[in-house]
């Protein structure tokens, strides 16, 4: 067995990493090296990225890892749909795991993990000796059209969004436009329309910008905007890779609200996914806000994973003062029922 640590620009050199972790063979950006160099470079700092590596006959597990002041975490952020190890012998991923976890002191708060990896971590880290608690972090909304093509899959969506698109796409009043190809003016108007929106101040512009042109050189670039006399009134980023279309950010201006600009531009954009990109699933990300459900058909949890090195503990306790009552409170989630040891087989 050999364990290292890796770091993400340096792994981009590295043949058996390279092609675990690059487009084409991962299932969705947040898996590629390129998002986690991408976010280390724009969102990260100063806690520093690097991928736990264990490697044994052909077999590679990498576990792409944050280092902070308070211990170790999932390297990723609010714009990331999921963290998890990857590997190409699941089989092997709790032994690899355990093996990297033989490597590491820092208490572990990781998330968001789909329910199948949420597994293999917990498994793994208690193999080597470690106390592990999972708790869900977030739920997912998400699509499988099973070979429907647009209209199919819409006469199954409820009654008022169809009539509401209906009635707002005969009045005429909003255009929409989709664009693959990432543009200076479209997406300065993105940037208005999200800045005058609803939503929270953009955590990251240059990160959201940069990932837009790379998915944009790659073909995988889904921008639409929606228009009313010519002014943008509402913008989605989406991005379509492996089969599956992901909703990245979508704004609208409020003032638009009537015309439901970003209800007509989410059914052009799932038209354009869905007949044209022929994908399979449509992934909304994380948050289980109530009008997904009125676009997506099923809901899965994303887990949170915290896990403690007892020999690590009891090795240097001075130096790990400031884990134990994390590890007190972990307990007394677990003794009342708020937390678990795993998480319940699931689709993920």
């Amino acid at each position: 067995m050999r364990v290292y640590h890796a770091e993400p620009e340096e792994a981009q050199a590295h043949p058996r990493l390279g092609a675990l972790m690059r487009r084409g063979q991962a299932a969705g950006p947040f898996d590629r090296l390129d998002w986690l160099t991408l976010l280390a470079r724009e969102c990260l700092t100063p806690a520093r990225p690097f991928l736990a590596v264990a490697e044994e006959d052909g077999a590679i597990l990498a576990l792409p890892l944050l280092q902070g002041p308070h211990g170790l975490s999932a390297c990723a952020n609010w714009y990331s749909f999921w963290a998890r190890p990857l590997t190409n012998a699941p089989d092997r991923a709790p032994a690899l795991i355990a093996a990297l976890a033989r490597t590491l002191d820092a208490p572990l708060d990781f998330a968001p993990l789909p329910t199948r990896e949420a597994g293999w971590m917990a498994q793994g880290l208690r193999a080597a000796g470690w106390l592990a608690m999972v708790e869900p972090a977030h739920m997912n909304r998400h699509l499988a059209l099973e070979g429907r093509d647009f209209a199919t899959w819409w006469a199954t969506r409820p009654g008022a969004l169809r009539a509401t698109v209906r009635r707002k796409s005969r009045q005429g009043q909003v255009a929409c436009r989709i664009t693959t190809t990432f543009d200076e003016a479209d997406w300065a108007a993105f940037e208005a329309i999200y800045a005058a929106s609803w939503k929270p101040q953009e955590a990251s512009p240059a990160f959201l910008r940069a990932f837009a042109q790379g998915e944009s050189a790659a073909g995988a670039l889904r921008l639409g905007l929606a228009t009313i006399e010519g002014e943008p009134v509402a913008a989605q980023v989406w991005s379509v890779e492996a089969q599956t279309a992901f909703i990245h950010k979508l704004a609208h201006r409020p003032q638009a609200s009537r015309a439901s600009p970003g209800t007509l531009l989410t059914a052009a954009l799932m038209r354009h996914v869905i007949d044209i990109d022929r994908v399979a699933h449509v992934d909304f990300g994380t948050g289980d806000d109530p009008y997904k459900a009125d676009w997506m058909d099923d809901v899965r949890p994303r887990w949170r994973l915290r896990a403690h090195n007892p020999r690590a503990l009891i090795r240097a306790p001075l130096r790990h003062w400031r884990d134990w009552p994390d590890l007190a409170r972990g307990l007394a989630r677990l003794a009342t029922g708020r937390t678990r040891l795993a998480p319940p087989p699931g689709d993920d």
